[in-house]
This record gives C-alpha cells, structure tokens and sequence, in this order.
C-alpha cells in the first residue's frame, strides 16, 4: 500500500513537471527554450510510461522524443538562422562562432 502511495506522488510531480513545461513550449520568446521544455515534456512522459511499467515504450519516448527530436529542431533553428542564446540584438555569445560575429550573424 505504501508502494502505491510513492508511486502516485511520483506520477503527480511527473505529471506537474510536464504541464509546465507544455505551458513554456507555448509562451517561451526564446525558441531554443522552447525546444529544451519540450525535450522535458518528453522526457516527463517517458517517465510516466516507466510508472505505468512499459518501459519499452518509454525508451522509445526517451529516445524519439526527447533526444532526436531536440537535435532535429535545434539543428533547424540553427539552419533557419533564428538559434539566438542572448537576445535578438547580434549580443556576442561564447557558443557563437568567431565568423558568424564578424559577419554579424549573431
């Protein structure tokens, strides 16, 4: 009985900790945020699936979700040119490149 116990305040924590991060997908002004709360929302997900023990389908969540859909859409964001870590006014970020700030890219 207790074991039951842990588990739904477990699934509780999980299930807040993604409804928040849902919410800053959909209000985050930063669009790499954005990509880093929906790698969380999976990764939550990816958890509950492990409580509900298909731990199969969690690995896969983990996986698709959270690992190669994060590249792929950080990746496009970087290819489209809107990957910006410091505001949008070309503020020079030790992950930008040297090139790209002389350029002015950043």
């Amino acid at each position: 009985a207790e074991v039951a116990v842990v588990m739904i305040w477990i699934a509780l924590v999980v299930v807040s900790l993604v409804l928040v991060s849902a919410v800053l997908v959909l209000t985050s002004r930063h669009l790499i945020g954005a990509v880093a709360a929906s790698s969380v929302v999976s990764l939550g997900v990816s958890v509950l699936f492990v409580l509900m023990r298909a731990p199969d389908v969690a690995m896969t969540e983990a996986a698709v979700g959270a690992g190669l859909s994060g590249v792929i859409l950080a990746l496009g964001l970087r290819r489209l040119g809107l990957w910006r870590l410091e505001g949008d006014r070309g503020v020079s970020h030790p992950l930008v490149p040297s090139e790209q700030r002389e350029r002015g890219d950043a």
